[in-house]
């Protein structure tokens, strides 16, 4: 039989069964597991189905199939730093873009030395695929139009993706005083929809709170929520 004849292990699929192989152990076939369970009676035939399942790996053996990836992890880094440390940009810049920050907090994790991770990043930087400002401007565009942040929030959030404060503060320019109230009214415009019949004062007070927690400031906040509240209470022209 050759190479590509040869049946894969049992093991192949199962956590738990392939940990067991790699450090060296020897795992039981399908029918001596089988053998060694209990048999349940009087279970309908529905259950049996179940029995070709294999049982899911137990919290120690997740937890050394996890220290075995991470062992895998760093002897590779060791092997090859600059190979690897490359790679997992590459990998992280797939479909997203992201911070200098970001990326130097996922090769540290990954254990590649200080001094590589920030000449790569440089140079990642001088050709254009890590570029903050652009990121900063793609956030803030996105999120104010999907979730009608305000730049309050957004600056937040910028701060913890490690944006500058420079091009924080460019890229939060792109958003004006009548972007916020457009966007603060449609959010309460939305959530009214939910609130047929709520106290006036009631609906006052989670209309606010709502603005708040999106980063709008209480004076906007209570200007629209009064806006909007006071044309509901006018009397129809009919």
């Amino acid at each position: 039989m050759t190479s590509e004849q040869r049946p894969a292990p049992d093991w192949v699929g199962d956590v738990g069964l392939g940990v067991q192989a790699w450090v060296g152990e020897r795992p039981p076939t399908p029918d001596a597991a089988r053998d060694d369970e209990p048999h349940p009676v009087g279970r309908s035939s529905r259950s049996g189905r179940s029995r070709g399942r294999r049982p899911r790996p137990t919290p120690e053996e997740r937890e050394a199939g996890r220290v075995a990836r991470e062992e895998a992890a760093a002897a590779e880094v060791e092997a090859d730093p600059e190979a690897v440390a490359r790679r997992i940009l590459l990998d992280t810049l797939t479909g997203q873009a992201r911070t200098r920050h970001e990326l130097a907090d996922k090769l540290a994790k990954r254990g590649v030395p200080d001094e590589l991770a920030a000449s790569l990043l440089d140079r990642f930087t001088e050709v254009g695929l890590i570029d903050d400002a652009a990121f900063a401007r793609l956030w803030v565009e996105g999120r104010h139009r999907s979730r009608g942040l305000a730049p309050r929030a957004l600056a937040q959030e910028l701060r913890r993706k490690g944006v500058g404060d420079e091009d924080a503060k460019a890229a939060l320019e792109q958003i004006d005083e009548d972007d916020q109230r457009t966007a603060a009214r449609a959010l309460v415009d939305k959530k009214l929809r939910s609130m047929r019949g709520v106290d006036p004062q009631v609906a006052t007070r989670r209309l606010a709170g709502l603005l708040a927690r999106k980063g709008y400031s209480a004076g906007l906040a209570f200007s629209v929520v009064r806006e909007v509240l006071g044309e509901l209470d006018e009397p129809d022209p009919d």
